[in-house]
């Protein structure tokens, strides 16, 4: 498992009639807030302002093919060459990181081949590197190197 410490940054939130949303300033919108969502907002602080990941190399919540199929990631890092380089999957804190969330993961991994995959549920992270063909665990938030 990895360490979670997320920073002291406050999201910005705001009521919209009877709807709560947070402003994702990646995607430079308000978006509803939910469980999840509260999650990925957490999460992506922590990796711009803790790990220093480059905001402009960072894509959140976009469609994929896997197959036939269309799906949405929740958060796809590049790499410095614009590859595809990382891929995270959200979940509420209510939701277990079990082997479903895992196998999610791994199908997106299908349609968006990355070396780093992560799954995270606000409390707890879990990660896994592909190592010729094998998943290897993290034990941390992989460095970002420009």
């Amino acid at each position: 498992m990895i360490e979670l410490v997320y920073p002291a940054v406050e999201l910005r939130e705001r009521q919209q009639g009877s709807v709560s949303q947070l402003f994702d300033p990646l995607r430079k919108r308000w978006v509803q807030r939910t469980p999840e969502e509260w999650v990925r907002q957490q999460f992506l602080q922590l990796l711009v302002h803790t790990h220093h990941y480059p905001p402009s190399l960072i894509a959140v919540e976009k469609s994929i093919q896997v197959g036939l199929v269309s799906k949405r990631f929740d958060i796809l890092i590049y790499d410095a060459a614009h590859a595809p380089w990382m891929l995270i999957e959200c979940k509420a804190p209510s939701v277990k990181l079990n082997d479903t969330v895992l196998e999610q993961v791994i199908q997106y991994n299908m349609g968006v081949p990355v070396p780093f995959m992560l799954i995270v549920n606000g409390l707890y992270c879990h990660g896994w590197q592909r190592v010729n063909g094998h998943l290897v665990a993290l034990q941390k938030i992989p460095d970002f190197s420009v």
